[in-house]
């Protein structure tokens, strides 16, 4: 058990902790989750005893073992199977001993020991964790210093996981995999027999993996039950229950105000007055559990371009004299919400690239409207905005000429207005920086925007807001994004980028995920079941294509369902929580979002209607 007593941390002058407490509950499974700067890194520097607190206390059982990523990837010449397998320290000591050991009991001993904690399977189990995380054999023998730092971090977190900590501590864990590693990841932390905290803003992860949520809010802790979307359902009830019990305090303080102001003065009840004027100083204003507002997203929508905005022909593309990917053929519309699926390496970034004009077709056509504006974001943009400089330093260099009111409003479409515009770099939170890097990206309203990992920094909320804010773009959208939640939300097409190429992935997330993981997996053309005629085979041929026509109404279905499920999640915040609500819907009246939450409502009941019956035919076509 771990167990957070009044913990304080002061900061910079100000409280980022304030008496927080909380109970872990042994062997438990809890996702820390808070908006961006709220402290999650700080209470868990803290739990590490990289930082003292001011007050309160930390208590785990004697001899827990604790585990945490240091900040610095490991590198030199050591090969990413021997850095996992040197985790295990108590491993590595006796083996070593075993080696130099001449008393025969003493060996004995060693001997026994590392037969008790399996050591003689950890090469096996530090193979299968690094396969995981995405390192092939070849991979796991090369030298830690031929790998990126993101790559370094994956074995920095293969030998954490190797080494098996009785309290696993994970900050963001998904940051550096892709897709694939992530849902490995989640696999294998849902059968981890120890206590795990994990900082996360995947809300897939957490509704997977966890048994209850700790939220860090104005320095406090509440420990929830269950995973992310029981969270928000509990939260927003809190919320609705705050502004009940704010409403009827505030007609309260009206009524004691009136009745003071009336009676203060007269004396036969100026003793009342006065014991209401008691009563008024000692009501505590209830906390309202709204979010912060500033929270902001707002794409400006381009001008209208006839299709195709870009079409590929054979196209190959790569670096140097080298190819990466060939053959290459895609069309994309105005209308068109595309996701690059695939492992990291296989080619996503070098198509987006493509597809930004930043790398020219080594062989084949692409060809792409003149008029054609592109936002490309990358993570490289968010690092190296200055941390001298100011939003508008940055957003008055990327708009030359522009009048001053512009330059301010594209900044105050995703949140920096006032004060936030003029503050340095160097104080925004990761998620401000990626706000103002998504600003920057958007300032001459693109027509396709391209999106490479843009959740990494974001929190629950800000992705959240993202989502709403691309549903309501007008341009094409690429997204690149280990974030299953967005992708299924956003995404009309999916493509998967592997073997040198790009193809349509004929399905939806449910079935890609199915595809990576092993399960449902397809028969492969031309092993059809017995023999036949011409005439079967022909027969068989038309009923596969009618399943796949079937199967991509089934996969429309669905893609509106969930597009339609966040609209109506979008308008019950909204009304539950203002202060939180983004774009248009923080412009419109509760009886307007009433409305509309009605329309959505009754588009989702026709969305399932079309669902189930396209399902339904969709399993007969493939029964008969």
């Amino acid at each position: 058990m771990l167990t957070i007593s009044g913990l304080t941390v002061r900061l910079g002058g100000r409280d980022i902790l304030a008496e927080a407490s909380a109970t872990i509950p042994p062997r438990g499974k809890v996702g820390l989750v808070g908006r961006n700067g709220a402290g999650k890194s700080t209470l868990v520097k803290t739990l590490i005893g990289a930082i003292e607190p001011d007050a309160g206390s930390v208590d785990m059982p004697r001899g827990c073992r604790l585990g945490y990523i240091a900040q610095e990837a490991p590198s030199g010449s050591a090969t990413p199977f021997d850095t996992v397998l040197a985790a295990d320290h108590e491993r590595t000591t006796l083996m070593a001993q075993s080696e130099t050991e001449t008393d025969p009991h003493r060996l004995g001993d060693i001997h026994e020991r590392l037969i008790a904690i399996d050591a003689y399977a950890a090469p096996g189990r530090a193979a299968r964790i690094l396969s995981g995380l995405g390192f092939d054999e070849a991979a796991q023998g090369q030298p830690l210093d031929s790998f990126s730092g993101g790559w370094k971090m994956r074995v920095a977190l293969a030998a954490l996981l190797f080494s098996g900590p009785d309290v696993l501590l994970l900050d963001e864990p998904s940051n550096h995999l892709d897709l694939e590693a992530t849902l490995w990841l989640e696999n294998f932390l849902k059968s981890y027999p120890a206590t795990l905290l994990v900082i996360s803003h995947e809300r897939d992860l957490l509704n997977s993996v966890v048994d209850h949520i700790l939220h860090l809010q104005g320095g406090k802790l509440t420990l929830y039950p269950g995973g992310y979307d029981a969270f928000e359902r509990q939260r927003a009830e809190r919320a609705a229950q705050a502004a009940s019990f704010a409403a009827a305090q505030d007609a309260q303080r009206a009524k004691l105000s009136d009745y003071i102001a009336r009676n203060s003065a007269r004396a036969s009840t100026a003793r009342q007055a006065q014991a209401r004027a008691k009563m008024l100083a000692r009501m505590q204003p209830i906390a309202a559990l709204s979010e912060d507002p500033s929270l902001s997203f707002d794409f400006p929508d381009p001008d209208e371009l006839r299709p195709p905005l870009i079409t590929l022909d054979l196209a190959s593309v790569g670096y140097g004299d080298t190819p990466i990917l060939r053959r290459l053929n895609l069309r994309i519309d105005p209308d068109d919400r595309i996701a690059l699926l695939g492992r990291n390496g296989n080619g996503k970034t070098t198509l987006a690239r493509l597809l930004a004009a930043q790398l020219p077709a080594m062989e084949g056509a692409m060809n792409a409207s003149g008029r054609m504006r592109i936002g490309y974001f990358t993570q490289y943009q968010v690092e190296e905005l200055a941390g001298d400089a100011t939003p508008l330093v940055h957003m008055q260099r990327a708009m030359p000429g522009a009048t001053p009111q512009k330059v301010r409003a594209q900044l105050g479409r995703f949140g920096f207005s006032g004060g936030r515009a003029t503050a340095e770099i160097r104080t925004l939170s990761g998620g401000e920086r990626a706000r103002l890097a998504l600003a920057l990206v958007t300032r001459d309203a693109p027509h396709l925007l391209i999106l490479d990992e843009p959740t990494n920094h974001l929190d629950v909320d800000a992705r959240e807001a993202l989502v709403q804010a691309l549903n309501s773009y007008k341009g094409a959208v690429i997204l690149i994004s280990h974030d299953r939640h967005m992708v299924e939300l956003t995404a009309d097409r999916l493509v998967l980028v592997d073997h040198g190429t790009a193809q349509t992935f004929d399905g939806a997330m449910t079935d890609y995920i199915d595809f990576v993981l092993g399960r449902n997996q397809p028969k492969a053309e031309g092993t059809s079941s017995k023999g036949g005629g011409k005439a079967d085979r022909k027969a068989q041929a038309r009923a596969r294509e009618a399943a796949r026509a079937l199967k991509a109404e089934v996969t429309r279905a669905e893609a509106q369902i969930a597009k339609l499920q966040a609209e109506i999640s979008a308008f019950d915040r909204a009304m539950f929580e203002p202060a939180s609500a983004s774009g248009d819907l923080a412009k419109l009246s509760m009886g307007e979002l009433t409305r509309r939450r009605g329309w959505a409502a009754s588009a989702l009941h026709e969305a399932e209607a079309a669902w189930l019956a396209a399902s339904e035919a969709h399993d007969a076509a493939l029964a008969g």
